[in-house]
C-alpha cells in the first residue's frame, strides 16, 4: 500500500502525478456511499437539486442535470428556515451530525421537496469527533431511519444503507481521513459501519406545508 505523507503541497502534487496510474484520492470511508448516491441520482434522472452545506465538495453539483443550488448552515439555519422553492432532491451529506436539532432539520428538508422528491442523507458512525463547529450525533441504520420518520417521512419511503470494516476503522483512529489510494478493501462488515446513509421519498399522499 502506497502511503503519501509529508507537506500538504507536496502531497497534492504527488497525488496529481499518480492519478493516471489509478490513484483515487477520494475518502476511503466514503467510496461505497459515493457509488451508491451516484447510481441513485443517475437512476432517478434529471433533477433540481438543493444541497445543504456542500463545503469543499462539488461532486453532487457536477451530477446535477437540471439545476443546482446550495445553502450553508448555520448561515442558513436548516433547523429554522426553508426556501420558497421546491426541489426534486435535497442533500445533506455529512451535515446532520453537526446540527443541534436534526429532527427539525429533516422536517425542513422534507418541506422543501416536491411530492415524489427525495432527501439524501449521509452521516459517519465509527469516526472521530470533528466539531465544525459542533459534533452532536451518530446514527446506525435503524437510528437514521427513526430520525427520518420523526422528521415526517413515512417509514415505507425510507431506504437505509451502511458500509464499513475493521481495517477502515483502525486506519482512521486518531488520524486524518485516508484516501482510497490504489484500492483499499471495500469488504463490508455490517457490525463496523463507518458510513451510514439513506434515501427518503416524500410520497404523493403527504400534504405540502
Amino acid at each position: 500500500m502506497v502511503r503519501i505523507r509529508g507537506h500538504r503541497p507536496a502531497q497534492r502534487v504527488l497525488r496529481r502525478l499518480l492519478r493516471p496510474f489509478g490513484w483515487d484520492e477520494r475518502n476511503w470511508l466514503r467510496i461505497a456511499q459515493i457509488r451508491s448516491w451516484t447510481a441513485f441520482l443517475e437512476e432517478i434522472g434529471p433533477s433540481d437539486i438543493l444541497e445543504i452545506s456542500p463545503g469543499w465538495n462539488s461532486m453532487w453539483e457536477k451530477l446535477s442535470s437540471k439545476s443546482y443550488r446550495s445553502v450553508d448552515f448555520p448561515g442558513f439555519d436548516i433547523t429554522r428556515e426553508t426556501l420558497a422553492e421546491r426541489f426534486d432532491v435535497v442533500i445533506a451529506d455529512q451535515v446532520l451530525e453537526h446540527v443541534g436539532d436534526p429532527v427539525a432539520a429533516v422536517r425542513n428538508m422534507r418541506a422543501m421537496l416536491r411530492p415524489g422528491g427525495w432527501a439524501l442523507v449521509a452521516t459517519p458512525f465509527l469516526f472521530r469527533i470533528h466539531a465544525r463547529p459542533h459534533d452532536y450525533c451518530r446514527w446506525t441504520e435503524a437510528g437514521l431511519r427513526r430520525l427520518l420518520v420523526d422528521g415526517g417521512f413515512e417509514d415505507r419511503s425510507v431506504q437505509t444503507f451502511s458500509w464499513g470494516n475493521r481495517a477502515c476503522v483502525r486506519a482512521h483512529l486518531g488520524g486524518e481521513v485516508k484516501p482510497f489510494g490504489f484500492g483499499r478493501s471495500l469488504r463490508n462488515e455490517p457490525e463496523y459501519p463507518v458510513m451510514v446513509w439513506a434515501f427518503a421519498q416524500r410520497t404523493e399522499t403527504q400534504p405540502i406545508e
